[in-house]
């Protein structure tokens, strides 16, 4: 089954290679199933959600307008519940 998610190449060169312990699949997770989603300025969308597998940090991820390409993540220290 292909998946509707994409990453833009500067998730691909740039987020990765910043941060490798980050996972494809946690940042789909994320978009699927956010604890809080909000549209940006920039016609970006940041959504939140819980990695259990990284200590159960809150991570935001940033898509694209349509919600499908993803083109950043990261832990999220100044989020709270």
């Amino acid at each position: 089954m292909k998946s509707r998610y994409k990453f833009t190449e500067y998730f691909e060169k740039e987020v990765l290679k910043k941060r490798p312990y980050l996972r494809k699949e946690w940042c789909i997770r994320i978009v699927e199933n956010p604890i809080k989603a909000e549209r940006q300025e920039d016609n970006r969308w940041r959504f939140w959600g819980v990695v259990e597998e990284f200590g159960n940090k809150v991570f935001r991820v940033i898509t694209l307008e349509d919600k499908a390409t993803i083109h950043n993540a990261f832990p999220d220290r100044r989020f709270k519940l």
